[in-house]
């Protein structure tokens, strides 16, 4: 088994075939054909299960495809420590962030970070579960990931702040009018909500539940800025972090009585190169515990 055989049998997995795999890794279909071959007659298993619609992995290969992907990921970081110079860090970095946050503090460091490294191809992606968040740190397949909670060692979780939850009223709302929302006040308000096993909908559960609130459910939304957007046009109230309402909507924000935080830990793999170690420093300059942002009553 080689590492190469590992990555075609990853692309075949996204692709869906081995002809949209080779394509995708610019090498000849029948030379991939025969890796994938190979390495299933090594392992003496069916990776793959042949469907009209195309290749799928089969359950033992998913398991496999599981730790490959640990496997190509740890080679990739290695491959690019080796190549690291003073200002010449080459290969991958992955990041990840619990949904809604970072959204204002990840490009700046981001903004840094490629400064420094110009070479550094950085992949970024949002996580609602916090569970599968965590998963995927322990697997080894994250570079850095920004998470509320985490059970690491304090040498891999570092602290860099909290983020303070803030309310997101519909235009006229009568409770505009205060500077800061008491959310027993919100009893009888529809809510636009997020998915079910997201780490956002656990917070605004807890916080109904600390507060004796019924939630009326009138949406539920996969993203914080669609959340906003809706919550703005009157379809109901929502619960998000403060650096995830989008640009425009301040005005419609209020902070909350009793105040809902949340800590935000960033996680970072073990032996990290001078890849995480400078987003890490990047984001230890961002503002992280500034108070909610709302207009004021004239």
């Amino acid at each position: 088994m080689s590492l190469r055989q590992f990555e075609y049998a990853l692309a075949v997995a996204e692709a869906g075939s081995v002809t949209a795999a080779a394509e995708l890794l610019h090498v000849a279909q029948p030379s991939m054909s025969q890796q994938i071959r190979g390495l299933e007659r090594d392992l003496g298993v069916e990776l793959f299960a042949r469907t009209p619609t195309g290749l799928v992995p089969t359950v033992v290969g998913r398991a496999f495809l599981r730790e490959a992907e640990v496997a190509v990921s740890a080679a990739r970081r290695a491959r690019a420590t080796a190549r690291a110079g003073a200002e010449e860090l080459e290969g991958e970095l992955v990041v990840a962030a619990q949904m809604g946050f970072g959204t204002r503090q990840l490009p700046g460091a981001l903004s840094g970070l490629r400064r420094r490294f110009p070479r550094l191809e950085v992949t970024v992606f949002e996580e609602p579960s916090s569970a599968e968040l965590d998963r995927l740190c322990r697997r080894g397949v994250l570079n850095l990931a920004l998470m509320a909670a985490c059970e690491r060692t304090p040498a891999d979780a570092h602290h860099l702040g909290d983020e303070e939850f803030v309310v997101v009223l519909g235009a006229g709302h009568r409770q505009l009018a205060a500077d800061r929302v008491d959310l027993r006040e919100l009893d009888g308000e529809q809510w636009v909500r997020f998915d079910r096993d997201s780490a956002l909908d656990g917070v605004l559960l807890n916080v109904l539940r600390d507060n004796e609130l019924a939630p009326t459910t009138v949406a539920r939304v996969s993203q914080t800025a669609t959340a906003v957007r809706w919550a703005a046009h009157g379809l109901g109230v929502t619960l998000v972090p403060a650096s995830a309402v989008p640009h425009g909507y301040e005005h419609l924000v209020r902070p909350v009585t009793p105040m809902v935080t949340q800590p935000v830990i960033a996680v970072v793999r073990a032996g990290a190169g001078p890849g995480e170690t400078t987003l890490l420093e990047f984001l230890r300059k961002e503002t992280w515990s500034e108070p909610a942002f709302f207009s004021g009553v004239s």
